[in-house]
């Protein structure tokens, strides 16, 4: 792609990955334009330390490369939508993914409305690439079908964060560390001295700062006491403090005696969390399961054998398709799969886990 006559917007966090970006673009001689996005805790409240520390990383990289800066307020955006989409779900009992929904919702999407759609497009750091495909006896004038491709650093890949983004947005995307490890991104920020070199990868949902999840659910969604049972004997093993801090396949943070105890079912009716004794039971897991409301990014099905993921992890789990139609496939995966939750995303990649087709919902 020929970027120099492309007029581009990048979002820079304060991480060393969209640093490296704004270099990587530079270097090629273009002058893009940056945003920080902006997204407070509540909006009554004061930024904590670290968002400040994010807006003062990201002025120094972009006044380093004669770049204007500019932020751009999608929080109510962000509390209206995505937070939304994460109480709904974690209050029905399922184990909602915030930061998929952040990436259509958010930063290609609120911020597209807002600022974005001025720019051919949108430069971000995510651990992603892409690829063209010609389309065989195409009449349209954009004759080309554009893929989400993994990163070959398996560790650091981000394409499961972004496999609910629409096919306008990834038409928009340009991921230039995409192709990198880690390391070699890292050297890069150490070698041309940019401000966020040595910062650590932020960890937890992405705006959040150091805001534990648990206490995030906790601001909204309160707590609710309930029971804790061993599933296969009924005895009363505890008892929790609202369904929704825990999810199927959790091991640590229970807190009782005689462990280790999973959580291997929530019966959100009687507000009831199930466990069972002992190493990996065979309980956690599952290797058959539905997933409903199948997104494809850019309108391509998935075929019968695919990989998949089903949490960010750099496995990638060998596994059959079956349409059931509308959007729902029956997943038959080569081995169990451990801690397979309602709400969790199903990441479908190709049997080399190499294009990513798109999610859908597990429901059981």
């Amino acid at each position: 792609m020929n970027l120099q006559d492309k007029k581009i917007a990048v979002l820079l966090s304060g991480g060393v990955d969209s640093s490296v970006v704004l270099y990587e673009l530079v270097r090629q001689g273009l002058q893009p334009d940056c945003f920080y996005i902006k997204i407070g805790p509540e909006e009554e409240e004061e930024w904590d330390c670290s968002s400040e520390e994010d807006l003062e990383m990201a002025t120094a990289v972009s006044h380093k490369y004669g770049c204007k800066l500019e932020v751009v307020d999608c929080h109510r955006e962000y509390w209206d939508q995505v937070t939304k989409y994460t109480m709904d779900k974690v209050r029905s009992g399922m184990t909602p993914n915030p930061d998929v929904m952040c990436n259509r919702l958010i930063k290609f999407g609120a911020f597209h409305e807002k600022r974005g759609h001025d720019y051919d497009l949108i430069a971000t750091g995510h651990y992603a690439t892409t690829e063209e495909e010609e389309i065989v006896n195409c009449k349209l004038s954009n004759s080309k079908l554009k893929w989400l491709c993994t990163s070959p650093d398996p560790v650091k890949d981000q394409t499961d964060f972004l496999a609910q983004i629409y096919d306008w947005q990834l038409q928009k995307a340009l991921f230039p560390i995409g192709h990198m490890m880690k390391e070699e991104v890292r050297e890069i920020a150490e070698r041309e001295h940019l401000a966020p070199a040595h910062r650590r990868d932020s960890q937890g949902i992405c705006f959040l700062g150091k805001i534990n999840y648990n206490d995030y659910i906790r601001r909204y969604l309160g707590e609710l006491p309930g029971d804790v049972v061993e599933l296969e004997t009924g005895k009363l093993i505890g008892k929790h403090r609202g369904h929704w801090f825990h999810t199927i396949g959790q091991r640590k943070g229970m807190g009782f005696g005689g462990g280790p105890w999973f959580v291997v079912k929530k019966d959100v009716e009687q507000n009831i969390i199930y466990v069972s004794h002992g190493y990996d039971p065979q309980t956690a897991y599952k290797q058959e399961f539905p997933i409903r409301d199948f997104h494809s990014i850019n309108g391509q099905l998935p075929p019968h054998d695919v990989t998949l993921k089903i949490r960010h992890t750099p496995e990638f789990l060998p596994a059959t398709l079956e349409a059931t139609g509308n959007g729902i496939y029956t997943v038959r995966a080569a081995a169990p799969i451990h801690g397979v939750a309602p709400g969790q995303f199903c990441v479908i990649y190709d049997n080399r886990h190499h294009r990513c087709y798109g999610s859908g919902e597990i429901t059981v």
